[in-house]
């Protein structure tokens, strides 16, 4: 068992909810385990220069971590000046994952921005905001979708973590204390189909073998697929058919 009672192929607690504030297009809150991110989508009529005239939109993502969010305080980000590079890391791996199921063509000649913000930080932090952050995707593509053409959104995707102990056990999902001790961690972002968008790992204390790896991804693909069910439960049928409709 693990620190906190789990399987070694169990995932922590997950909730998301939707319509998590007011004003941006889309939102979700998401909570996994103790990690909690606030995920906004907003809209702008408006697309980055080498984008103008080509009728095609664009995607992009900032994440931050908020004052607070972790025992020890973390700075604001004074984006006049630059963001963090693990900040820039992160964001750039959230856009990543979700043009990977986003026909910018359908979204016109505008620019969505996702917003992630960590309220509180215990692992995991970099899949909760992709997990999200899709959910606020579809209700903000929702706002801008004619009936007839293409839905912007073409697939799920959801991200999970998982890892090796020290022990040399696999395990799925690791809070901050498994994370800080792992002898190897991994992210891995997956479809709906079950397409690989990203799979990050590195080994921390000692390398690992090509079975191991695979292993680590059958975890991941578990994982995947329990959080795409959440997100499926979240959207409710309102939603969940526009994913993918064509017409």
């Amino acid at each position: 068992m693990r620190l906190d009672g789990r399987r070694a192929d169990e995932m922590r607690e997950v909730f998301i909810g939707r319509r998590a504030q007011k004003f941006p297009a889309g939102s979700a809150l998401i909570e996994v385990g103790s990690t909690k991110v606030l995920c906004a989508a907003t809209i702008d009529e408006r697309v980055p220069f080498f984008l103008k005239g080509t009728g095609s939109g664009w995607l992009t993502a900032e994440y931050s971590m908020l004052p607070g969010s972790s025992p020890e305080r973390i700075s604001r980000d004074n984006r006049s000046i630059k963001v963090n590079g693990r900040s820039m890391e992160i964001q750039r791996l959230i856009g990543r994952a979700l043009r990977a199921v986003t026909d910018l063509s359908a979204i016109g000649e505008r620019t969505i921005t996702i917003d992630c913000d960590v309220l509180q930080a215990d692992g995991g932090t970099r899949t909760a905001a992709i997990t999200g952050a899709f959910v606020a995707l579809v209700e903000a593509c929702e706002t801008i979708y004619q009936a007839g053409g293409v839905f912007p959104v073409t697939d799920f995707v959801a991200a999970v973590s998982a890892g090796i102990t020290s022990d040399g056990e696999e395990i799925l999902d690791l809070c901050y204390a498994e994370d800080s001790s792992a002898a190897a961690d991994c992210n891995v972002v997956m479809t709906g189909a079950g397409e690989l968008v990203e799979v990050q790992i590195t080994a921390e204390k000692k390398s690992f073998t090509r079975a191991q790896l695979n292993r680590l991804l059958d975890l991941a693909t578990d994982g995947v697929n329990e959080l795409i069910a959440l997100q499926k439960d979240a959207l409710g049928r309102d939603l969940v058919w526009r994913v993918g409709r064509v017409g």
